[in-house]
C-alpha cells in the first residue's frame, strides 16, 4: 500500500465557491478539480472522522452532475447521504467542512435545513427515487422547477422501496433521472439476486470498446458515441442480461460506464439532459474509497472511520476501555447458539454492526444477511420463528422502524418467538437524529404480548440474550446502546431472567429512582452526589418496560414520597406505561409525586453523545436536579438565597 500524497495547491477548488463557478471550467479543469476535490475530502475526513469511502467513490459522479446539471433549480437526491461529503465541498460549506459530525457543525448526511443545495435529507437508505419522483410530479403539476436526479447506491437497491418507486416512476413516464452508483459494496459486500445481475451487466466487457453502453438507449448518447453503440449493440443482440429489468419498468437505461471518467459522463449527461422525456437509469460503475489506497484496501472499503494520519491511513487509537455493548452480544449470542441449534442470526445488512460477523463466522448456515431490507428481515424470522427455529433479528433501533407494519403484522398478532436484538438504543452521537434509537421503547411495549427489555449494562445484556434464547411463547426484543460498557464483571454464562422482574440496587428513603437501561449508572452518580445533602434515594432497576414489574413499582410508590422513572426514549415509553399503572390503581389519590424523565420532544441534533444526553437533560447533574425539584429542596434554598 502506497503513501497518499496529495496535491500541494487546489488552485482549481479555491475558485469554486458555488456549482455555477463550475460552468465556466473547461473538461480538462474540471478533471483537475475531482483530483482536487477527492484530495480535500480525505483531507478534511482525517480530521472529523466520518463516512469516507462513499464519498470519495462518487467524486467524479459529483463534480459531472453539478457541472451539467443546475443546481439548486435542478435537485440531486443523494441517498442515505453518506457519500455527500464531496457535494458539500462544492455547494458552500468548504469553510465548515471540518466541523463534520461535531457539535454545532455540519451534518453528517444531507439535510434540508443546512442548504438549499440539499434538497431532501436521508440517512436511511433507498428512500431517493421516491423522492426525486415526488420533484419530478411537483414540477408537472407546477410545483418547483427543474430535474430531479436520484443517486442510489447498489446495496440501497436491495430494498423493495427502490423498486416500488421504479415501478411507479415508469408508469408515470415523466422525465426523471436515477444514477445507479454501483461500487459492488454499500456498507457490506452486497447480498442477493440483485447485487448478481449487476454483476452480469458488466463482466467481460469493457468500456472502451462501448460494449458498457450498447443496450442503453441508443437515442439518447453523445453523437460520438452513437455509431459505435449501434455496432456494439448488433454484436450483443440475443444476449439476456443488460438493462432488461429497469427497461421493463419503463425506463431507458444506459451503461454500464464508468464512474471515475469524466469523459464519460460529462458527455452522456449533458446529451441525457437536453434529450430525455422519460424516466432514465444511468447504470455507473465506481469504487469505493477510490483514489486513496488504505480505503481501497479496508475491508469496508473506508466506509466509516475515525480521526486518522491522512498520509499512511492510520486512525487514531481510542483508549481501550470496557468491550462494547455490540460485542459482549455477539459472544453472548455464539455461547447460546452453541448449545442449541436452532438459534439462528439475521442482519439487514449490518454484519458488523450488529455483532453478527462473528455469529456468521461461528455459524455460516445459520447466519443470514438479507441486504437493505428490514421489512423482509422481520417477516423472514417471523417465518423461521414459526418454522421452529429460535431467530434472533438483530437490527438498529432506527432501522427496524422501517419494519414496523411486520413486527405488529407478522409477529405481534401471531405472536410468534422472534428475538429482537436492537443495537444502537438511545442517542447515537455524530450520526445525528437519522440514527438516534428514540422510539423502539414506545413503539414495541403498546403491543399486546411483546416482552420488552433494555440492559443497565454489559453483564444485564448478557442476561437477556439468555432470556430471549429460553422465552418460546411470543416476541420479545432487548435493547443496547453504542458503545462501551460500563466495565462490570461478566458472567461465565447468562442466566435467564424471570419475566417482569426488575431488581433493587440501592435502598434510601423520600424518593426511588426507577431506572430502565443505561441510565442506571448516571442515576448512581447523582445518588453519590444527592448523599451529601443527606438525600439518599431507593434506586431500582426496571429491567422490564413490559410486562411492568406491578410489585417493585407499586411497593416504590407505596413507601416514598415521590417515584421518579427515567429511560432513554421519547415519550409515550417506558415512564408513560408506569404512570398508566399508577393511575389504574389509584395511587396518585393518595398524593404521590411522580415524574418521568425522557428525551425531549425534539430530534437531537449531532453531537457527542455525553452532550447529546446533556441538552436531554438525562445525565447526573440534571437527575440530580430532578430529585431536588421533587422533593422540594430547590425551592427552599432558592427562596433561602
Amino acid at each position: 500500500m502506497t503513501d497518499f500524497h496529495p496535491p500541494s495547491e487546489t488552485q482549481i477548488l479555491d475558485r469554486v465557491k458555488l456549482p455555477s463557478d463550475l460552468k465556466s471550467l473547461s473538461d480538462r479543469e474540471l478533471n483537475q478539480l475531482a483530483r482536487e476535490l477527492r484530495a480535500e475530502t480525505i483531507s478534511a475526513v482525517s480530521v472529523t472522522g466520518g463516512h469516507l469511502g462513499a464519498g470519495l467513490g462518487v467524486v467524479e459522479l459529483t463534480v459531472a452532475l453539478h457541472a451539467v446539471f443546475d443546481t439548486p433549480r435542478d435537485k440531486i437526491i443523494w441517498d442515505v447521504g453518506h457519500q455527500c461529503y464531496p457535494h458539500k465541498i462544492l455547494t458552500g460549506r468548504r469553510d465548515r467542512i471540518r466541523t463534520l459530525r461535531m457539535g454545532g457543525g455540519l451534518a453528517g448526511f444531507t439535510k434540508r435545513a443546512e442548504s438549499p443545495y440539499d434538497p431532501f435529507g436521508a440517512g436511511h437508505s433507498s428512500t431517493s427515487i421516491s423522492a426525486a419522483l415526488g420533484f419530478a410530479m411537483a414540477r408537472e403539476l407546477g410545483g418547483d422547477p427543474g430535474d430531479a436526479v436520484a443517486v442510489i447506491g447498489d446495496g440501497a437497491m436491495s430494498a423493495g422501496m427502490a423498486y416500488e418507486a421504479l415501478n411507479n416512476a415508469g408508469d408515470l413516464g415523466k422525465r426523471l433521472f436515477v444514477i445507479l452508483n454501483d461500487n459492488e459494496m454499500s456498507i457490506a459486500p452486497p447480498v442477493g439476486a440483485m447485487s448478481s445481475y449487476l454483476t452480469r451487466l458488466y463482466t467481460g466487457g469493457p468500456f472502451q470498446e462501448l460494449k458498457s453502453v450498447a443496450k442503453g438507449a441508443v437515442g439518447l448518447l453523445p453523437e460520438s458515441m452513437q455509431e459505435g453503440a449501434r455496432r456494439a449493440k448488433e454484436m450483443l443482440k440475443g444476449i439476456t442480461v443488460g438493462g432488461t429489468l429497469f427497461e421493463e419498468l419503463g425506463f431507458s437505461y444506459i451503461g454500464p460506464v464508468d464512474g471515475h471518467d469524466l469523459d464519460q459522463l460529462l458527455p452522456l449527461l449533458r446529451t441525457v439532459k437536453a434529450r430525455a422525456t422519460g424516466p432514465v437509469l444511468i447504470h455507473t460503475v465506481t469504487t469505493k474509497g477510490k483514489g486513496y489506497g488504505p480505503a481501497e484496501t479496508a475491508a469496508d472499503k473506508g466506509h466509516a472511520t475515525g480521526k486518522f494520519d491522512v498520509v499512511t491511513g492510520v486512525q487514531a487509537k481510542a483508549k481501550a476501555n470496557a468491550p462494547s455493548y455490540t460485542s459482549i452480544f455477539a459472544k453472548a449470542l455464539i455461547d447460546e447458539a452453541s448449545r442449541d441449534d436452532r438459534i439462528v442470526g439475521i442482519t439487514a445488512a449490518m454484519p458488523d454492526g450488529t455483532g453478527l460477523k462473528q455469529f456468521a463466522e461461528r455459524f455460516p448456515r445459520r447466519s443470514f444477511d438479507v441486504g437493505i431490507a428490514e421489512q423482509h428481515a422481520v417477516t423472514f424470522a417471523a417465518g423461521l420463528a414459526a418454522g421452529g427455529m429460535k431467530p434472533f433479528c438483530a437490527i438498529y433501533s432506527t432501522f427496524l422502524q422501517r419494519g414496523y407494519d411486520q413486527v405488529v403484522h407478522d409477529v405481534a398478532v401471531q405472536n410468534l418467538p422472534v428475538r429482537f436484538a436492537i443495537d444502537r438504543a438511545g442517542l447515537v452521537g455524530q450520526d445525528g437524529p437519522t440514527h438516534a434509537g428514540a422510539y423502539d421503547i414506545a413503539y414495541l411495549a403498546n403491543l399486546p404480548g411483546f416482552v420488552v427489555m433494555a440492559a443497565a449494562d454489559e453483564a444485564e445484556l448478557i442476561h437477556m440474550v439468555a432470556t430471549a434464547a429460553a422465552h418460546d411463547t411470543g416476541p420479545i426484543a432487548f435493547r443496547f446502546p453504542r458503545g462501551e460498557g460500563v466495565g462490570v464483571d461478566l458472567p461465565e454464562r447468562g442466566e435467564v431472567l424471570p419475566i417482569g422482574k426488575g431488581r433493587m440496587i440501592a435502598e434510601g428513603r423520600g424518593v426511588a429512582i426507577l431506572s430502565f437501561g443505561t441510565r442506571l449508572s448516571e442515576v448512581m452518580k447523582a445518588r453519590e452526589a444527592l448523599s451529601a445533602r443527606g438525600i439518599q434515594p431507593t434506586v431500582a432497576d426496571a429491567r422490564f418496560a413490559k410486562p411492568l414489574d406491578r410489585d417493585l413499582i407499586l411497593r416504590l410508590a407505596s413507601e416514598h414520597e415521590a417515584l421518579i422513572t427515567i429511560e432513554e426514549g421519547a415519550v409515550g415509553g417506558f415512564g408513560s406505561h408506569v404512570a398508566q399503572l399508577l393511575a389504574d390503581e389509584g395511587v396518585f389519590d393518595h398524593g404521590l409525586r411522580f415524574r418521568s424523565m425522557v428525551l425531549p420532544d425534539r430530534f437531537v441534533d449531532h453531537d457527542a453523545p455525553f452532550a447529546m444526553y446533556d441538552t436531554s437533560a438525562l445525565n447526573a447533574p440534571q437527575i440530580e436536579a430532578k430529585v431536588l425539584e421533587v422533593m422540594g429542596v430547590a425551592q427552599i434554598e432558592g427562596a433561602r438565597a
